[in-house]
């Protein structure tokens, strides 16, 4: 096996990227790239920490994140596994990635930049949703900006809805779980699921 083990190697390999690789990459969200995070209700928020990476599905109703300024992002901690492994990471390296999705578009969003969390209470009550507030709110302050080339989305397929799996077809997260505990009732754990993630949603 040949490995490239050096940056001299890798850009020999590889050679130049085009102007157009280059000149998108910005450090603030022009109004174009404004108008696509306001159109994504679905990011991955990538994170790093002493253990490892990390990277977490975010979702919404509504636009994922909301736009405080240009250089500036606010995303709620909706309700989820109480694991925190996104939280932990920023609290001791601060550096996150997201990368915005829109159905039906082609192209990624990247924005890479750097994280706190909020428990302001003005902040936590302006997302509250159905009576319910984020426990946080990640402040994201904008490093860069940029789009991927379609690609990726297209050699995918990713938006064609007869590629979609069906209901079944993969193992639910209670066979999941039962194939690693034995003793776990994964079938009653798929047959709760729903109820119980509709009380829980926000």
């Amino acid at each position: 096996m040949t490995i490239l083990a050096s940056l001299d190697e890798l850009h020999a390999h590889y050679g130049t990227a085009g102007e157009a690789s280059l000149i998108k990459e910005i450090d603030y969200l022009c109004p174009a790239y404004r108008k696509i995070v306001e159109a994504s209700n679905f990011c991955a928020l990538s994170t790093c920490g002493p253990e490892g990476t990390d990277c977490s599905p975010r979702g919404d109703d509504e636009p994922v994140v909301r736009i405080r300024d240009d250089r500036t992002l606010l995303m709620p901690d909706r309700r989820g596994n109480n694991r925190l492994d996104s939280l932990r990471n920023i609290i001791r390296d601060p550096r996150v990635s997201l990368m915005f999705m829109v159905p039906g578009w082609n192209n990624v969003l990247r924005i890479n930049g750097h994280a706190q969390i909020s428990v302001d209470p003005d902040l936590l009550l302006s997302f509250e949703k159905e009576g319910k507030q984020p426990r946080s709110v990640i402040v994201v302050q904008v490093d860069t900006v940029y789009f991927q080339c379609a690609r990726a989305i297209i050699r995918a397929d990713v938006w064609n809805a007869e590629k979609q799996v069906a209901l079944g077809e993969l193992p639910s997260p209670g066979m999941i779980m039962q194939e690693i505990k034995e003793s776990f009732d994964g079938v009653s754990y798929d047959q709760e699921w729903p109820q119980r993630a509709a009380k829980s949603m926000w």
